[in-house]
């Protein structure tokens, strides 16, 4: 494969375009999500943005699928 004029192939190109449309997208969702929200969890009532509480759901969901293919792998 020759070598683009600008030194990065096509794959790089591509990443880069999807890191930074997700990016916007993230910074979109971040805008529009900042007003306050309560949730209840068990006897506790936690105040915070919402972009923060999509973010720790996010994490949490994260967390657990890498938690649960660990644990299937080794059966």
């Amino acid at each position: 494969m020759a070598d683009e004029p600008s030194g990065r192939s096509l794959y790089q190109k591509v990443r880069l375009s999807a890191l930074i449309t997700i990016g916007v997208v993230l910074m979109i969702v971040i805008f529009q999500n900042t007003e306050d929200v309560e949730t209840q969890v068990l006897f506790w009532t936690l105040t915070m943005p919402r972009a923060a509480l999509l973010a720790a759901t996010m994490l949490a969901g994260f967390a657990g699928g890498i938690i649960w293919s660990g644990m299937r792998r080794r059966k």
